[in-house]
């Protein structure tokens, strides 16, 4: 083998490598998610009120900063 291969070779390898990296923060919104959407869901007495949970279930984190924001003031 040759220098040029043994580059070319390295080369293809290093692209092959990617890394994906995930924090916790992610596992704890997913499960915000879901808890939000069975309470939301569950409090919903139309459809469409449960479709309006499901919707308030995705953006709960305003809600929260929301309610943290009000209790400082």
């Amino acid at each position: 083998m040759t220098q040029e291969s043994n580059e070319n070779n390295a080369r293809k390898a290093h692209c092959k490598n990617v890394h994906y990296q995930a924090s916790s923060g992610d596992a704890v919104y997913g499960l915000g998610v879901i808890g939000a959407a069975i309470f939301f869901i569950g409090q919903a007495t139309t459809f469409w009120m449960g479709v309006l949970g499901l919707l308030k279930a995705f953006i709960w984190p305003v809600f929260l900063v929301l309610e943290a924001l009000k209790a400082l003031l």
